[in-house]
């Protein structure tokens, strides 16, 4: 059973979200929060393991809670989907920097939305498409150099998992990859977990952004979308 905290301050959404949720028969609502700053104490208490976390928030915004949640070391394995009205490339950017691992409109469709969870839960980033694609596409074009840091770390990847990461960013799935580079699907996951664990990233979204920024991936590469 999937553990999924609602964070929104508007009851009519978190009372829609809590039915469409719990009749999926997997998920189980642990805990409803009205700002961020409850999020994150019910993040530490209910030990959800996914949170679907609204940005316009009064007090501690979502954003603010999940920077909270992603820095404190007792919450690894609790996951944030932003949930917003807005899907604004800032937001989107703020999101993924600040932990989110996933990021989604509230016009999403019921099954889109169980599916997002299910996602997230099993470690797996989730954008919506053109989410995904504005990502790059300005990741891709932007003139900032590589950021010395990330880059040193690049250092402890193998020559596969560089190729790996590289196609990552490119937006493909673990399966794309495989098929990609003449992998079973297994073997393509088990490098993303190592890419994820020597870059200490939390998900495929920051994988994407350490790559653009590292200039492992380059502005003039083709960016391999769904």
């Amino acid at each position: 059973m999937i553990r999924v905290l609602l964070a929104d301050d508007q009851a009519l959404i978190r009372a829609g979200f809590r039915i469409l949720l719990e009749a999926a028969g997997d998920l189980d609502v642990v805990g409803e929060a009205v700002d961020g700053q409850q999020a994150v104490e019910l993040a530490r208490r209910e030990r959800a393991d996914v949170i679907l976390m609204d940005i316009r928030m009064p007090g501690v915004d979502g954003l603010e809670a999940t920077r909270r949640i992603a820095a404190d070391e007792d919450l690894a394995g609790v996951k944030v989907i932003i949930l917003t009205t807005f899907e604004s490339d800032e937001y989107v950017f703020q999101a993924i920097r600040a932990g989110a691992s996933g990021f989604l409109v509230k016009d999403t469709e019921p099954a889109d939305l169980l599916q997002a969870v299910r996602v997230v839960a099993r470690g797996d980033a989730l954008l919506s498409l053109s989410v995904t694609r504005r990502l790059i596409t300005d990741l891709a074009t932007r003139p900032a150099g590589p950021a010395p840091a990330a880059g040193k770390a690049l250092s402890a990847l193998t020559e596969r998992e560089r190729e790996v990461l590289g196609l990552v960013a490119g937006g493909l799935s673990n399966e794309e990859i495989a098929g990609r580079l003449y992998l079973s699907p297994l073997t393509a996951k088990t490098h993303v977990s190592r890419i994820l664990t020597k870059l200490s990233a939390r998900d495929r979204a920051q994988l994407v952004v350490l790559a653009y920024e590292t200039g492992l991936v380059t502005p003039g590469q083709q960016a391999h979308l769904p």
